[in-house]
């Protein structure tokens, strides 16, 4: 009679083992998705950053060519302004 009774304890005890296995690797498949689901919106953002990067590089490209053109503008009205004033001066002079 001891002997059944050991039997059921130890298949009890193996049972228990059996449970805590199936509850790790439930465990280990919620990680993995987890994992998975990070490594996607990582590849997004990759591409997020990548496409605003190439956005930004074309401001920098518009912000140069403006420059350039506000530049010439700039010296364009000054020496238009020496011109006028230039002309003034030679007028009261005369």
């Amino acid at each position: 009679m001891v002997q059944p009774e050991s039997q059921d304890a130890r298949l009890d005890r193996i049972e228990e083992k059996i449970d805590k296995l199936a509850d790790a690797m439930i465990s280990l498949a919620r990680a993995e998705e987890k994992i998975l689901s990070l490594q996607g919106d990582h590849e997004n953002m990759r591409e997020r950053l990548n496409k605003l990067s190439v956005k930004l590089d074309e401001i920098q490209k518009s912000v140069d060519d403006n420059a350039r053109t506000i530049s010439l503008i700039n010296k364009v009205v000054y020496a238009a302004m020496v011109a006028v004033v230039g002309a003034y001066v030679a007028h009261m002079w005369m």
